[in-house]
């Protein structure tokens, strides 16, 4: 597995052994990249379920800003702290290790927000749990946030090649795209449908893995990835 393009390029990046993620090919990584490079460009990019970092860290290498890393297995996170050093990326990557469906998708003490790119890359088995009442569905409903995501952000999420799930009434498939035995699906936002904060949507993040590592700060800090964000 290696960075395709960009200042990063040729850098090789560890994958998890086994099952646990699925490191995506660089055949698929050039395919999605050549249909999404107009959407990153100086944005801020949050990697949802990102494994050991490969679509995050590739975003970087071609011109994103940062980029927010959400992973909660420890091996994959120990990778992915590992490959964000080796590229020399610890300035604009902050990894955090939390469980998606119980993060406020905003880690304390940065400003690397709204994100105007989203990879959603979940267990395949999961995405069967993407509809109304269920965790990861109020995730999503979360995430589309104006002060989470920009009004013009992309989601893409990755799944099967016959993946089938029910968006929040926010988001909308603008396409679909499969690649080999897999489905791209690029998401957009409907317009007017912005979901505004609430008691039981906001999360402290209290949720948190005990074991949640504390992250690079842009400025150099540290990132408290336990703690309730900044409103």
């Amino acid at each position: 597995m290696r960075i395709i393009s960009g200042r990063f390029r040729r850098r090789t990046l560890q994958a998890n052994p086994g099952n646990t993620t699925r490191p995506i090919t660089d055949r698929a990584k050039v395919i999605l990249f050549d249909n999404i490079e107009r959407h990153f460009q100086g944005r801020h990019v949050l990697d949802i379920f990102c494994g050991t970092g490969s679509l995050g860290l590739e975003a970087l290498s071609r011109g994103a800003s940062t980029c927010v890393f959400i992973e909660q297995d420890h091996r994959a996170f120990e990778l992915l702290k590992a490959n964000i050093a080796h590229v020399g990326a610890n300035e604009i990557a902050i990894p955090w290790r939390i469980s998606a469906l119980q993060s406020s998708l905003k880690p304390k003490g940065t400003d690397w927000l709204p994100y105007g790119l989203v990879f959603f890359d979940p267990p395949y088995v999961m995405l069967k749990d993407v509809r109304p009442g269920l965790p990861l569905h109020r995730m999503l409903t979360r995430l589309a946030r104006p002060d989470i995501t920009t009004d013009d952000v992309l989601m893409v999420i990755r799944g099967p090649e016959d993946a089938s799930y029910t968006l929040p009434d926010c988001w909308s498939i603008e396409r679909t795209m499969r690649v080999g035995s897999m489905q791209l699906a690029f998401i957009r936002k409907v317009p007017g449908m912005f979901p505004e904060a609430t008691e039981t949507d906001t999360m402290s993040d209290t949720g948190a893995d005990d074991s949640v590592e504390d992250a690079p700060s842009k400025d150099g800090g540290e990132v408290p990835a336990t703690e309730e964000p900044s409103a």
